[in-house]
């Protein structure tokens, strides 16, 4: 993709990837957010258990894919493509570990668990049981990134604070606490 993935913006210090201003996380949160609602619709009825930064790819869009795109998704080989404007485009890629979801009123799929520490819900973890929750807990993971520019993972930082999740619970209680875990980059 032209623009990289939304983890090389977010965490690369290269001078050819940009820093995401908050409005543009946001219209690439969007974006992502509709392919994936796409993929737990009625008519895709997927689980893509491995929703992280690095398979949000960002990509500008062409005139002729608006016109070809009527609904705001379409597929793309091996990507869900959603338009959000012209710039800063989210799809969706690498759907090696994505499932087919539950069928016949079942609640759930249960299957070997995969995906990335850190994105992967806990309870999947625990149980093997896999619904579309576990994919929307990964993208509160993903959200949790955009918005203090933290990987969820991180052992270059102080102790007490390699786990995303733990560190930020503690000053996401408090709306007096939140600007604690802004990414100081966003403008």
């Amino acid at each position: 993709m032209p623009r990289g993935s939304l983890e090389n913006h977010l965490f690369r210090r290269s001078s050819y990837f940009q820093q995401l201003s908050w409005n543009l996380r946001m219209r690439v949160a969007l974006g992502a957010a509709k392919g994936l609602a796409y993929l737990h619709s009625l008519e895709a009825k997927v689980i893509y258990r491995d929703f992280k930064t690095s398979n949000i790819l960002i990509d500008s869009v062409s005139e002729k894919e608006i016109s070809l795109c009527q609904s705001g998704v379409f597929h793309c080989h091996t990507s869900i493509f959603v338009t959000c404007g012209r710039k800063y485009n989210a799809r969706l890629s690498d759907f090696g570990l994505a499932k087919d979801g539950p069928v016949d009123g079942k609640s759930h799929v249960s299957t070997r668990v995969m995906g990335t520490y850190g994105y992967a819900a806990p309870e999947y973890m625990v149980t093997g049981h896999l619904t579309t929750k576990s994919d929307v807990y990964s993208f509160g993971v993903v959200l949790l990134e955009m918005l203090t520019g933290r990987r969820v993972i991180d052992k270059n930082r102080p102790t007490g604070e390699h786990n995303l999740i733990p560190w930020a619970k503690h000053y996401l209680t408090s709306k007096r606490k939140i600007l604690y875990v802004m990414d100081v980059r966003i403008r």
